[in-house]
């Protein structure tokens, strides 16, 4: 059982990425032969790609989370006009996600997944070795070394570039291990990352001033995604999403850390939100697909958090091989950063 106690079942650019103790059983390269099953549905480990935990109802994070927090009554910073200026606000949005190779996979694990340990090649003293007060380790599937469907970018073992984000959310003990820079080295016959944080996801917990995490910004990248199951679901969505600029200025909370100090830029940690009117009209509506308004009142009432460095309002979200770039394309090309204002710097309620 969680910790609540629940039955559980990018063009981004990574400045900052981000153990018990086994290596996969192989000692070859990462193959690409096999599939690695159906999203929502467990593998034969019990590994389970882009698991569905909305439909169990599971809270990820505290509702008085910054993930979590309604920002449609919060105030607009004073200088939230100069902030839009800068991004431009006829730049359109993007969804930094879609079937692979595009976005963030994320796979859910069983409390008994091995850990395997992570060497942290960049960031080795702002990453965790594991969970605190539990065995040092992530708990890596197989799955990961073996197909190309589990770390950012679409290549089984990760290969040599890109972000490579690894996320693993353990349902049993309700914990959240993310990498970046995530490989398997053959010649080391280890896995290595850039840096990795451990997230217990029923707490508030944050990290250390000046610390990073497998984000840029030191936040969890799985509770600001846009997820499938969400948006396919029968709920409304209650979180802010992910997003990035292409220069960021310090940081501000919830953000942890910075990657950047380019004047006029944003913060990280900044908050916008989709303004409920634009020139007389719901900019949600511009749109008549209902899961892309759902995604939209989302923007409205939770806003988008920026954690990293990238393209210009480029949304994240999870590689699902179920979403059609031809509805998500032209939906978040209707917004533009125009539409959008800046929440007050660091508010908090």
């Amino acid at each position: 059982m969680p910790r609540n106690g629940l039955a559980l079942l990018t063009s981004a650019l990574m400045l900052t990425a981000c153990g018990g103790s086994q290596a996969p059983g192989s000692s070859e390269t990462p193959g690409t032969d096999g599939t690695p099953g159906t999203p929502g549905q467990p593998t034969s480990s019990g590994v389970v790609l882009d698991e569905d935990f909305s439909s169990a109802g599971a809270q990820v994070l505290p509702t008085d989370n910054w993930w979590n927090l309604d920002v449609s009554a919060a105030p607009v910073d004073p200088d939230s006009a100069a902030y839009i200026s800068w991004i431009s606000p006829s730049r359109a949005l993007h969804p930094d996600f879609g079937p692979p190779p595009y976005g963030i996979p994320y796979v859910g694990v069983s409390g008994s997944q091995a850990l395997r340990e992570v060497t942290f090649v960049s960031w080795p003293g702002e990453s965790d070795a594991g969970a605190p007060g539990r065995p040092p380790g992530y708990p890596i599937p197989d799955e990961a070394f073996m197909h190309t469907a589990f770390i950012e970018g679409g290549e089984a073992g990760g290969g040599s570039s890109g972000d490579r984000h690894l996320l693993v959310i353990d349902r049993d003990n309700w914990l959240l291990f993310e990498t970046g820079g995530t490989h398997w080295n053959s010649a080391e016959q280890r896995w290595e990352a850039d840096c990795g944080a451990v997230f217990d996801l029923a707490t508030n917990a944050r990290r250390p001033d000046t610390w990073t995490s497998a984000d840029a910004a030191g936040l969890a990248i799985f509770p600001g995604l846009v997820r499938y199951d969400e948006v396919y679901g029968p709920d409304e969505i209650k979180h802010a999403f992910r997003f990035t600029t292409s220069s960021t200025n310090s940081y501000i909370w919830p953000a942890s850390h910075e990657a950047g100090s380019t004047s006029g830029a944003l913060p990280m940690g900044a908050r916008l939100r989709l303004k409920k009117t634009v020139d007389g009209e719901d900019p949600a509506l511009r749109t008549s697909n209902p899961q892309m308004q759902k995604i939209f009142r989302a923007m409205q009432t939770y806003g988008l958090i920026l954690a990293d460095n990238g393209s210009n309002m480029y949304i994240t979200g999870a590689m699902d091989e179920r979403w059609d770039n031809g509805i998500l394309n032209p939906a978040f090309a209707t917004l533009h950063a125009g539409d959008f204002e800046v929440v007050e710097l660091g508010w908090q309620p």
